[in-house]
């Protein structure tokens, strides 16, 4: 639940709601869910966290970055680690819960309500502490997906859960034509 004069701040976990969308089958349109948010209630701050691979020329998460930089979002990034596994597979680690954790409980003072989008199990006691300080947290997230893509000790320790998959009308991208489907409708179009 929302009220309009209450004092938002998004705390968005990019890789964990990248990969509930994706569980889902869709894709978020960023600008869609800030308009939402401001929508809710007064939003102060949306802020998103993700690790970038500092080492490749391009990254394929950096358009994105920048999109989000330039339209309302204070982006809190840092350089994702490269390992070799035990198997030999290359892999990269990049947690940002301690970044989010921080900045939303130097936050907390100033907001009524956070809405964290994240699944993860390690933000439950984030959450107790909000909470213990005045602060509704609601948590955004899926139970559709298989494996659900949330917590079960998240879910139930915060005030509302909002399921992903009932946002998808809202700020979910339409999906993407393939270039083949593009090129016959404008034909179409012309006829």
């Amino acid at each position: 639940m929302f009220y309009r004069d209450e004092r938002l701040a998004l705390f968005i976990d990019g890789s964990n709601l990248y990969a509930a969308a994706k569980a889902l089958g869709f894709d978020i349109d960023y600008k869609l869910l800030r308009a939402e948010f401001m929508r809710r209630g007064k939003l102060l701050r949306a802020f998103y966290y993700t690790a970038l691979l500092e080492t490749e020329e391009y990254s394929p998460i950096r358009p994105l970055v920048d999109w989000l930089n330039y339209n309302g979002y204070t982006m809190v990034t840092k350089p994702a680690k490269e390992f070799t596994d035990s198997m030999g597979r290359r892999k990269v680690k990049g947690n940002m819960d301690i970044e989010l954790a921080v900045d939303a409980m130097e936050l907390a003072p100033r907001i009524d309500h956070i809405v964290l989008f994240s699944g993860d199990g390690d933000f439950r006691p984030l959450v107790e502490s909000l909470q213990r300080q005045g602060v509704r947290v609601s948590v955004v997230s899926t139970i559709r997906s298989q494996p659900p893509m949330i917590a079960d000790e998240l879910r139930r320790q915060c005030d509302n859960f909002i399921e992903l998959e009932d946002l998808r009308e809202v700020i979910g991208r339409p999906p993407r034509e393939d270039q083949g489907q593009r090129n016959a409708t404008r034909e179409e179009q012309a006829s």
